[in-house]
């Protein structure tokens, strides 16, 4: 992420009026704070949705490689519990069997959750044929080029919202920004590319002026709180599942489904061991 001192270089050399006695006024200080606070929280704001599509979209990776072999994994534990229970005739066995059955039992809208590999009726045939030797579609992926990153990076420090001072140019840029996420978010540098000519050849934001030193100060402390909500948004894509998965190999996350899968295929071949010998 590039040094929010690095942005703030340009802000803090600007020429700026001052009295006779070449004194700055408070208000010309405190203007040259809330500016480099902006461009800290920008550069902020970026790495925040840069981390969020990469877990956005390792997630989908994981859950199109791995979703099956968990499914498969369930399907095994309800019929080793089901076979243990038939051999002891014990009500808990039967009540363990139970539960690990309604476990895997199919539910409705299940396969807008788990993205495309299976739905009320169980799997679909590409995600079966991922526990065979037969051949499979790979999983779509999604992740953007360091083009479309760079791309990405500097509409978003152009057009973000927080620059602007009408309530006009703020909607226009939001709207802009979120065809920008979305473009992001996909991948799609071509299309990135075209809104970044769009935006050069947009209406010229407006010359920010001189505010008054209440009007700065409420503009620090929004900034403030902004920063504060970022941060919680940012721990809980760090904590969660998929976000620390992806902080253990962020240089090569498809090796490390590659090993979980591994892992998944002996759990699965474990499992068949047992179940093999209940049912002998």
């Amino acid at each position: 992420m590039t040094s929010p001192d690095a942005e703030q270089g340009g802000v803090a050399g600007e020429t700026q009026a001052t009295p006779e006695d070449g004194v700055p006024r408070p208000e010309e200080r405190l203007e040259r704070a809330v500016r480099a606070a902006e461009q800290a929280l920008i550069e902020y704001e970026i790495a925040v949705e840069t981390f969020r599509v990469e877990v956005e979209n390792f997630s989908r990776l994981h859950h199109q490689k791995l979703g099956p072999m968990y499914a498969r994994l369930d399907e095994l534990d309800a019929e080793i519990a089901e076979a243990r229970a038939a051999r002891t005739g014990d009500p808990e066995d039967r009540r363990k069997a139970e539960e690990a059955r309604a476990r895997v039992l199919p539910m409705p809208g299940v396969e807008e959750l788990f993205h495309g590999w299976m739905d009320g009726e169980g799997l679909f045939p590409e995600a079966a044929a991922m526990l065979t030797d037969q051949p499979v579609r790979p999983p779509q992926r999604v992740r953007p080029s360091d083009e479309a990153r760079k791309l990405y990076r500097e509409l978003a420090r152009k057009a973000h919202p927080d620059l602007a001072q009408e309530d006009a140019e703020r909607a226009r840029r939001e709207e802009f920004i979120t065809r920008v996420n979305a473009a992001y978010a996909r991948g799609d540098e071509p299309l990135l590319r075209e809104l970044a000519e769009e935006w050069e050849k947009g209406p010229a934001p407006a010359e920010r002026r001189p505010s008054e030193s209440e009007e700065l100060y409420a503009r620090l402390e929004w900034l403030a709180e902004r920063k504060e909500m970022l941060t919680l948004v940012a721990k809980d894509l760090e904590e969660s599942a998929i976000g620390s998965m992806l902080r253990m190999a962020p240089d090569d996350p498809d090796q490390l489904l590659d090993e979980i899968a591994e892992k998944l295929l002996a759990d699965v071949s474990r499992r068949e061991e047992e179940l093999a010998e209940l049912l002998a």
